[in-house]
């Protein structure tokens, strides 16, 4: 069978076209698959943050309630705006001609949202600890909205460059 399916894609790739849409599909494809597993690691920090609240409600810090309701919504509005990007950006991976440079610009943002989103989950991790613990939750409840704030930013940098590199496509 598996022979089969190699000369049926050496068949295919043959046909004028079709390597490129083929390409196409794969970015497209791609590009979906790793804003969902982003997506995936910033609703696993959003809910040790919501864990994070329940302990500090029965430790009675009442007061931290709003801080990290504020950082929970800016994670929230991130993972909507990646889970509502349309896929290959509409008309971006359309070109059957990217470059190379392009490509990699936008590797290394996918590269810096990931890392971005991982150090997101580990400090969610560690504010759900301190806060088990009862030490001082501010300074760790301030990093996350920074972290949030900074993975947005990078996120809609991606965006603003998949417009720009279009508009020289």
């Amino acid at each position: 069978m598996e022979l089969k399916l190699r000369a049926l894609e050496k068949l295919a790739l043959s046909i004028p076209g079709f390597k490129g849409y083929k390409e196409k599909e794969i970015r497209r494809e791609t590009d979906r698959l790793l804003r969902q597993h982003i997506a995936s690691i910033l609703e696993e920090a959003r809910s040790l943050i919501k864990e994070t609240q329940i302990t500090v409600m029965q430790k009675g810090k009442i007061g931290l309630l709003d801080d990290l309701e504020r950082a929970i919504m800016k994670l929230q509005n991130t993972i909507d705006r990646l889970k509502t990007a349309t896929y290959g950006y509409s008309g971006f991976f359309d070109a059957v001609k990217i470059r190379e440079e392009e490509l990699d610009a936008l590797y290394n943002f996918d590269l810096s949202i990931l890392e971005k989103a991982q150090a997101m989950l580990s400090s969610a991790k560690s504010l759900k600890e301190t806060a088990e613990k009862g030490e001082e939750l501010i300074p760790a409840i301030n990093n996350i909205i920074s972290e949030a704030d900074s993975l947005l930013a990078t996120f809609l940098k991606r965006q603003e460059a998949v417009l720009s590199f279009r508009e020289g496509v």
